[in-house]
Formats: structure tokens, sequence, C-alpha cells
């Protein structure tokens, strides 16, 4: 019997890269490989890396040292954003045999026909203006959400942000297709979908014809799906007009994540980001006169050059006074290539984390009454498979976390339950009144 090869898989990142990792297992699989755990022993490893902050490039050598301990003989090939910007950097890493850039991760089977270790690793990257076609991804069987990806690249040119440089110009699938790649995903009894990508309000940008509007008009439709939610969208590309559907709408659930990244305008400027705060105050206030119970989450960026000790009590003043839900912290760090490091004003790092510290401490507090405000009403809620000390885990509609005792006829219904307390480890406890559906 012909040996069947072993490929695992590590994800880096964002839910985009979960899709594209999970097309590409895919792809393997169709080609003869047959997928394990990354703590098993695999002849293959896969690392899709990414590269928005210093962290996720340390932690890719770590991962590889990681897949080297477990099988020493293994091949190892690394693709993704971090591969496409800095390819030569990752092939000196011991054990890497194989770098993917953007035009090649999706034709990584063609790569893998030959598994011995390399000397030298093999480096197949482009110029970046070369990744001009779209590749339609989504991620289906590890978790009971599927992250769908509809669209690609960005034209934006943040003025600290590498993405451009890494996955191209902005561009997507068409209506159609995604309808066609969702009506797959039901079929696998998947309930929630949530819609990804680098730029996703960008949808149709470079498409006659199409909008943001359109598709979420068009996947509302679909009734195998119970929830559909947006991953991320830019405030000035949330219209009124996505608010106000969203809000009637039968299967997208209260749930916006609106960059912010500063709340400063003068930071704004200099990130080269495309409005200042008073839009984005008003994005949260339409948002709540339409759905009160919405959960709103930010991100945003501290100690970006330039910003001094009042810029940043700026903006933990704006987002304290805004009705948001919790803050998703980054600490700015330098990367090549990027217009930010022109700005001399750098923010020492001490000072830095000191600020990412006090924003993380908002945080918690945003989303503590957050929760606190939903306790006693009654949500619905999809469990997750797995257990954690005899307990398992699921969203509301507006993304409150909740847990309950594990009971597997729980898994991935549609379940009404009431909250009830907050528990120490930011879940809500709840009780469970009725079940709503069943897989």
């Amino acid at each position: 019997m012909t040996h069947q090869p072993s490929v695992a898989f590590h994800t880096l990142g964002c839910k985009l890269n979960f899709a594209e990792t999970s097309t590409i297992a895919r792809q393997l699989k169709e080609n003869g490989f047959r997928k394990v755990n990354f703590e098993e022993q695999a002849d293959v490893y896969v690392i899709n890396t990414c590269s928005v902050t210093e962290n996720a490039s340390r932690e890719c050598r770590a991962v590889v040292r990681k897949a080297m301990h477990i099988n020493p003989s293994a091949f190892v090939a690394v693709v993704g954003c971090y591969a496409q910007l800095k390819p030569d950097e990752i092939a000196n890493i011991e054990g890497v045999d194989l770098v993917l850039g953007a035009t090649e991760k999706f034709n990584i089977a063609g790569y893998l026909q030959q598994l011995t270790k390399k000397e030298k690793a093999e480096v197949h990257s482009c110029e970046i203006n070369e990744a001009d076609f779209y590749v339609s991804s989504y991620s289906v069987g590890d978790r009971t959400r599927a992250f769908l990806k509809v669209q690609d690249g960005c034209d934006y040119n943040c003025s600290y942000c590498t993405i451009p440089l890494a996955r191209g110009a902005s561009r997507n699938d068409t209506i159609p297709n995604i309808l066609k790649q969702v009506q797959e995903i039901a079929n696998k009894g998947v309930k929630e979908i949530v819609l990804t990508g680098v730029n996703a309000g960008d949808f149709g940008s470079n498409a006659s014809n199409e909008t943001f509007l359109q598709l979420i008009q068009e996947l509302d439709k679909i009734e195998e799906i119970e929830r559909f939610r947006i991953s991320s969208i830019e405030p000035n590309l949330l219209t009124d007009e996505i608010i106000e559907f969203v809000a009637c709408s039968k299967r997208f659930v209260p749930h916006f994540h609106i960059p912010l990244q500063s709340g400063s305008d003068k930071i704004l400027k200099l990130m080269r980001r495309r409005y200042k705060r008073d839009l984005y105050v008003d994005r949260v206030r339409k948002i709540k006169s339409q759905m009160p119970d919405c959960s709103i989450g930010v991100d945003v960026i501290v100690g970006f050059p330039g910003e001094t000790e009042q810029d940043f009590l700026d903006t933990y003043n704006f987002i304290n006074t805004l009705d948001v839900s919790y803050l998703h912290v980054f600490t700015y760090s330098e990367r090549d290539n990027t217009e930010a490091l022109n700005i001399k004003e750098a923010v020492p790092i001490v000072e830095r984390k000191k600020r990412n510290k006090m924003l993380r401490i908002l945080s918690e507090k945003k989303l503590h009454h957050f929760y606190q405000q939903h306790l006693g009403k009654s949500f619905t809620v999809i469990f997750e498979g797995g257990s954690k000390d005899g307990m398992m885990l699921g969203f509301t509609e507006n993304y409150i976390k909740v847990k309950t005792p594990y009971d597997v006829s729980l898994f991935n219904c549609l379940t009404e339950v009431e909250l009830s307390t907050i528990d120490h480890d930011s879940c809500v406890t709840c009780e469970l009144p009725c079940l709503m559906s069943k897989v």
C-alpha cells in the first residue's frame, strides 16, 4: 500500500488566514494528504503566517521550532503574509524547506511532490502587483462557525500597515460565487458564517454593479444559515443603509467590529486613516439607535509615532465615552517599508506597554458593563463542541460569551438561554429555558 503523507497546519493572525488555511487543507486532501493535528508527528507542517505585528514574526520562528521538535525530519512549508514580505528571512530559519509568497500559496500541492528536507529552503515569491487574482476560501470543520472570505487586499495604504505589500490591491469574489460557497457550507451543517476580508466593506470597489450592501442583502435570503456575522468594517464604509439593513435583517446579527485605531484626529491624520473621530461617534450612535443590544468591538493602536501623552489621553477619554463593548488593543511596532517610519517622534517601548495596559483594563470594564446590561434577558446561543472543565462555550447573537455544563445535545444548536451571572473568566452563565432548533 502506498504511504499516505500526513500534513499538519498552524495558522497565525486573522480570520482570513484561517479561511485560507482551511482551503489549502482541502486542496492537499484532494491530492492524497491526510490531515493531522499540529501536535502530532506529521510528514509536512504548513505554517500560514501574519505580518501585522512584530510578535507575529517571532511567533513564526517559534512554530517552526515546535514542528522540528515534534518531527525533526518533517518537511516545513511557510506561506502567507510574512512569507510574502520577508521570504529570505524565513528561508534562513533552521528547519524551513519551502517558502511560498502571495501568488503561490494556493499552488502548494505542486511543490510537495518531493518531501526530502533541503539544505537551503526553496523560495517562490513575487512582486506584489502580480497578486492580482482572487482565490475563494472558507474554513469549515474546525469550528462551529465558518469563516468565509469575500474580499482580499487593500487600497488604503495606512501609514503603519504592511497588508497592501503582503496581499496586494483590493479585489473580491462575485456575489453568485459567494452564494454558491455559502450553500456548500450550509450542506455541512454549519449554522453561522462570519464574513471576512482585509477590507470587507470595500467589496465591489473593483467590480461593476456590486456593493457590500447588495452582498448582505442576497446572503440574508439563504434560509439554511441561521446567522451571518460581519467580522470587521471600516467606519467610513459602514453606511446608514448597511446599519439599517442589519437592524431589520432575518439573519445578520447585531454585532459590528469597527476599527478606530486612535481617538485623536491628529494621530488619525498621521496614520492616513480616512475619517475623523466625529464620524466614529456618528456610526456608534446610529447603530445603538437602531439596535440597543448591539455589540460593538473596537481596534485601537497605542504608541504610534508622534502620539504624546495628551494624544493618548484623548484616545482613552474618547473611547471611555463611547457606547462600545470591547477593545482589541495593539501596541505599535515598526514595520519595514511603511511611511510611519519617517515620523521621528518615537514613543518609548515602556510607554507603549503602559498605554496598552491602560486600554486593556478599560476594555475589561467596557465588557463587564456590556454584559451587566444584559443579565436577566433572553438570547440565542450556538454552543461549540469543545469541553473545558466540564463546561461548553457559545456566543449569543450580540457576541456575549456564554458557558453552561457540557451537554453534547447542545452542540451546534440554536439554543434560547437566559443570562444569569458574570463569571470570573469573562463569560456569562445561563439558564436553558427551551431548545429552539437542533441539528
